[in-house]
């Protein structure tokens, strides 16, 4: 489902695939949130975070309801969560941005997915991420940082021993550290072949990097945030060829699939992303022939790849908070876990 019309896309609204009576939408809108402060409530009344975001095991039977002699229920009980998070060299305020917005996000997902009981939490870059400490291949979760606006911490292993963090894991703390991956990243950024790198076989497998993090039995939620398109072009300056991920966003979506064994509809894909807006002083187009880092760029290929799937929901990345992005995101999430299809 490749657009064509990238004019409907604007800095101040939102698109999921999947409107609330539960019927596909293929028109593309952007939610409002460009005159948003951190303050707000996102539209939910529920991104507050009131504390450190440690995510407790839910109590009783997995799967029974509370009636106890209804059988049992419907749903995910495990959350797999990917961040694929830009790290190149004008990301520094929107890592500040998720990394504050993310305590209400999995407090919100808490509340909302009650019986999900197991939640793993993964970082990545749009790149091979040097500053890793052990794994350093395309796709490996983070939990080191280094370079120009990171962290600069040790951030793993996480408090189960993984790459990833766990509900075992303090996520506020944990979370903060890996998300603040900083700005020395290629310019050429490749969010599709790491995120694709990262959810393969070698990698989730014994041995691999991310061993473990990937569940047969676990809803899988990727979290995509850049400025700017997986490139697949010629530089506007330089004309200096970019190429990007391989392959096109078909490619990327049968791939996605074939990790979670075909069953597209326990995967949800989240998308903080350009275009640029109707007000060039809310979202001006990036201007990467200038060293800008204010604005986005159209990222019509991710945005392709996103509405794709029946969970895909597409943001502004521009926003002053994501607050509002991540509390329509939670819906999705919820219904996506209400319509989990058991594997085996």
């Amino acid at each position: 489902m490749l657009l064509s019309a990238l004019s409907l896309l604007g800095c101040g609204e939102g698109t999921s695939a999947e409107n609330a009576s539960g019927d596909i939408d293929t028109g593309i809108e952007f939610e409002g949130t460009a005159d948003e402060d951190d303050g707000g409530d996102g539209g939910a009344g529920a991104m507050d975070s009131g504390g450190p975001a440690k995510l407790d095991a839910a109590s009783g039977d997995p799967g029974m309801s509370d009636a106890g002699d209804a059988g049992p229920e419907l749903g995910c009980e495990l959350v797999d969560l990917l961040f694929v998070i830009d790290n190149s060299g004008s990301m520094n305020d929107e890592q500040v941005n998720l990394v504050g917005s993310f305590p209400g996000f999995i407090t919100e997902i808490q509340t909302q997915l009650a019986d999900a009981d197991s939640y793993h939490v993964g970082v990545i870059t749009t790149d091979e991420y040097e500053y890793n400490d052990g794994c350093q291949d395309e796709g490996a979760m983070v939990i080191a940082t280094g370079g120009a606006d990171s962290s600069h911490a040790v951030c793993g292993p996480y408090a189960d021993g993984h790459t990833y963090m766990t509900e075992n894991d303090d996520l506020d703390v944990a979370f903060s550290c890996a998300a603040k991956v900083g700005t020395d990243g290629d310019g050429d950024e490749r969010p599709m072949q790491t995120m694709q790198a990262a959810l393969s076989k070698d990698m989730v497998e014994p041995g691999g990097c991310n061993e473990g993090f990937l569940r047969d039995d676990a809803l899988l939620v990727i979290v995509i945030i850049s400025d700017e398109e997986d490139d697949h072009e010629l530089d506007g300056c330089t004309q200096k060829a970019h190429p990007g991920s391989s392959g096109d966003p078909a490619d990327w979506y049968e791939d996605v699939i074939a990790a979670k064994d075909g069953v597209e509809e326990n995967i949800v894909v989240l998308s903080l992303i350009g275009p640029t807006g109707p007000d060039p002083e809310v979202c001006p187009m990036l201007d990467k022939c200038v060293g800008g880092s204010d604005g986005a760029e159209i990222a019509e290929r991710i945005v392709a790849f996103t509405t794709m799937f029946t969970n895909g929901f597409v943001g502004q990345i521009c926003a002053p908070s994501y607050a509002g992005f991540f509390a329509e995101a939670v819906g999705v999430i919820s219904t996506a876990c209400e319509n989990f299809v058991p594997i085996g």
